[in-house]
């Protein structure tokens, strides 16, 4: 959970190719050196360890995919400060509608200041129905695993209570980009529902 809390979250409007895009968009610190966070997050052998099996032509204008589910191609890469790819899922998205920049910055006492937003063109029934929680809880629950990397620490089973929470957090940065009260409390019940089946229902 102090995990969790150690992330700002904020929903927002941007851009893409293929035309306005909503916004999702996360900050935090990690207590590890710049350069090892970079190696975290572009590393093929790593990546697997906290977010998924990468494969492909990993340079910039390469295609890759994570997975089999997850593909794009690589945008900007500016070692070890900034990537930015496009993010697409499955083989019917549309190129253009979807890319996630991430910038690291150096701390003052060696750690490193990471920011990671993710630009989607969304439509029915993804942001309607779940709002930023549709693919902010997952962003939360991949940082969660760079984490304990990054602490050399075992990859235990996620609490429910912290997605509970994670769909929480997120329906309070929607609120707070304007949001209405009763859609981003029905987006935060149904967030919860698709990621954790069995917390249906928990106040």
């Amino acid at each position: 959970m102090d995990e969790l809390a150690a992330a700002r979250r904020a929903m927002g409007k941007g851009a893409v190719p293929a035309g306005a895009a909503y916004t999702i968009e996360l900050r935090r610190r990690y207590k590890a050196h710049i350069d090892e966070v970079w190696d975290a997050l572009t590393s093929p052998e790593r990546l697997p360890r906290w977010l998924k099996p990468v494969t492909g032509d990993l340079r910039i204008g390469g295609r890759f995919e994570l997975g089999g589910d997850e593909h794009g191609e690589i945008l900007q890469c500016e070692p070890p400060r900034l990537l930015k790819v496009s993010w697409l899922y499955g083989a019917d998205a549309w190129p253009g509608t979807s890319e996630v920049e991430v910038r690291l910055t150096p701390g003052p006492t060696g750690d490193t200041e990471f920011e990671l937003i993710h630009a989607a063109i969304v439509e029915e029934p993804l942001f309607p129905v779940y709002g930023p929680g549709a693919g902010g809880v997952g962003w939360d629950l991949a940082l969660l695993a760079l984490a304990r990397l990054l602490a050399d620490g075992d990859q235990d089973e996620v609490p429910r209570e912290f997605i509970r929470r994670s769909a929480a957090a997120w329906g309070e940065a929607h609120l707070a980009a304007g949001g209405e009260a009763e859609h981003v409390g029905a987006a935060v019940e149904a967030t919860t529902k698709f990621y954790a089946p069995d917390l249906e229902g928990t106040p």
